[in-house]
């Protein structure tokens, strides 16, 4: 195992950058204190800014090697989907829309290192959250001698102000509308937007408008509703209202109609894995129908037991992303289960979306288990009621047994 780095164990390494102010003092930072050659990596996981200001920024620093790479397909591919077709939640509500993007960052900064020849990597994560974790273990079960640096938990630029003044006295530009203090902390990518911190961490008051960026409010969302039906393959979507798409095409499409629609908001306090509890405000609208159509779509082609299964580990899987073990035996082990039970969710489902809401109007399926014969309430030629009751006498058995028991 990697002992804690130093300036004379670290010859380069590869920082996780986004040309903020955060991330730019750090590659200073790592510059002065390691005395060592950073490689910039900028991942585009649909988060919606530009990217060339960072590589312009980094080679301002003298960075040489710079990686800006557009991640969104994989992203979804490889990351959301197959987290979707387990119906992830973690605490009942969250979509998960951070968490999962922490592996995919930390796995092709493992991928730079290796190429460029690096022998650690950094990131810009507080010592108090999740990310500090999420993307440590993903570094560590990728390559199991890295050095890992994180700046927040080891200088003492513990403040705004702080931060503002090293990047004066080491040339680096703060834009003027960055000069104040930030009124909460974002985090974007083409699953969610996630909001936390400052104007926010009283849970007792509401969000203030000007909070949400993608999504409309509710009561402001169109009169009529909007129809979407959306197609599946093996789990997975694959169309929108006829149109085969991408997967980042099509979570494009819904994150579009949603936010139309002022759906995928939520307020939440939440566990973290250190410990502590903390207040976000999130959006995520084309993950929030995801979530709706796909569970329509099992609901005519799983098998009850199947479905069942499912429903009783999700809880678990969603506990293994949240808390950063996405690359670990136990969650492979949990996807396999999953991607077992999709081989039959194929079909598409028609929703309407209206002012926040979403309804299921419609499931269509060449795989369907819906059998119109044994559930109508017409006669029929293949269910006799009759075999209820010797079902329903085996199944009372034990609990007419454990009464008469109470008895004596």
């Amino acid at each position: 195992m990697s002992d804690k780095p130093t300036k004379d164990t670290v010859n380069k390494v590869v920082l996780a950058y986004s040309g903020g102010l955060d991330t730019s003092v750090i590659l200073r930072w790592l510059q002065d204190e390691y005395q060592c050659e950073v490689v910039t990596f900028t991942a585009d996981l649909g988060q919606g800014e530009e990217l060339e200001p960072a590589r312009k920024k980094a080679e301002m620093l003298g960075v040489k090697e710079i990686f800006i790479e557009d991640l969104r397909e994989e992203f979804v591919r490889d990351y959301v989907f197959p987290m979707f077709r387990a119906n992830t939640v973690y605490e009942g509500t969250y979509l998960l829309g951070t968490s999962i993007a922490r592996p995919l960052i930390a796995k092709r900064q493992i991928e730079i290192a290796r190429q460029t020849g690096a022998d650690a990597v950094a990131h810009g994560a507080t010592g108090k959250g999740n990310d500090q974790i999420r993307f440590e273990l993903g570094y560590y079960a990728l390559n199991p001698d890295i050095k890992v640096i994180s700046p927040w938990r080891e200088w003492d630029l513990t403040s705004r102000t702080r931060l503002i003044e090293y990047a004066e006295q080491h040339q680096i530009p703060v834009p003027k509308d960055k000069r104040g203090e930030a009124p909460f902390s974002v985090d974007a990518n083409l699953l969610h937007i996630s909001a936390e911190g400052k104007v926010l961490e009283d849970p007792a008051e509401e969000a203030e408008e000007y909070v949400y960026s993608r999504t409309v409010r509710p009561e402001d969302a169109p009169d009529t509703p909007t129809v979407v039906e959306i197609g599946f393959e093996k789990g997975d979507a694959v169309s929108v209202d006829g149109e085969a798409l991408s997967p980042a095409s099509l979570l494009t499409r819904l994150n579009e109609m949603a936010g139309a629609n002022g759906i995928g908001r939520l307020d939440l306090v939440e566990n973290r894995f250190i410990g502590m509890k903390s207040r976000g405000v999130y959006e995520t609208p084309g993950g929030t129908i995801l979530l709706a159509a796909h569970r329509a779509m099992e609901s005519i082609t799983l098998d009850r037991g199947a479905m069942h299964l499912k429903d009783e580990i999700m809880p678990r899987y969603a506990e293994l992303i949240y808390n950063g073990f996405w690359f670990s035996p136990e969650r492979e082990m949990l996807q396999a289960l999953i991607d077992k039970s999709q081989e039959h969710v194929n079909g598409s489902v028609r929703l309407k979306l209206y002012k926040g809401a979403i309804h299921t109007i419609g499931r269509t399926s060449p795989d369907s288990l819906y059998s119109l014969e044994h559930v109508t309430f017409e006669e029929d030629a293949v269910y006799d009621q009759r075999d209820a009751e010797g079902f329903i006498k085996l199944n009372a058995l034990r609990l007419r047994l454990a009464n008469k028991r109470g008895e004596g």
